[in-house]
């Protein structure tokens, strides 16, 4: 069996609903293929380099499965992503996996997952700055003064 994962990256305000038809289309095209889809992964929202569709936001999904036909399933993935779920996804990317190489990975924290910071926190810092220098000039002011 051949290994494949691909990444997908979905419009930013896809649904749960939405999520639950790309992961049963995909394992529908996968078994119609005769494959057998591994996992599927919400990977969470992130930023985008540049925009893609006018969207500056997008939500990867990964899909690993394997195959005894490379060929035919990875087309029909491409078909699947590019005509019936066209108005989700905006890029998809199909990678052949090494079978010697284990299936664990690290991914990025997702903008869902990142620490809050406190919103005048940066405006509060500048601040705490200003005043720190504000009295160190003030106490060489007296120095001199003396």
């Amino acid at each position: 069996m051949i290994t494949y994962e691909v990444l997908i990256l979905t419009v930013p305000t896809i649904t749960q609903d939405e999520t639950k038809n790309l992961e049963a289309q995909c394992e529908r095209v996968i078994k119609e293929n005769k494959g057998n889809m591994i996992s599927f992964e919400r990977w969470g929202k992130y930023r985008l380099a540049y925009p893609v569709k006018k969207n500056d936001y997008g939500v990867y999904f990964l899909v690993r499965f394997e195959s005894e036909e490379p060929g035919v399933i990875v087309e029909a993935i491409r078909v699947l992503m590019t005509v019936r779920l066209n108005d989700l996804v905006m890029r998809h990317m199909a990678t052949l996996l090494d079978p010697k190489r284990s299936l664990a990975y690290q991914r990025p924290q997702s903008l869902e997952e990142a620490p809050t910071r406190e919103m005048g926190g940066f405006m509060a810092d500048k601040r705490d700055q200003r005043n720190a220098a504000d009295n160190e000039e003030e106490d060489m002011t007296e120095e001199f003064a003396q």
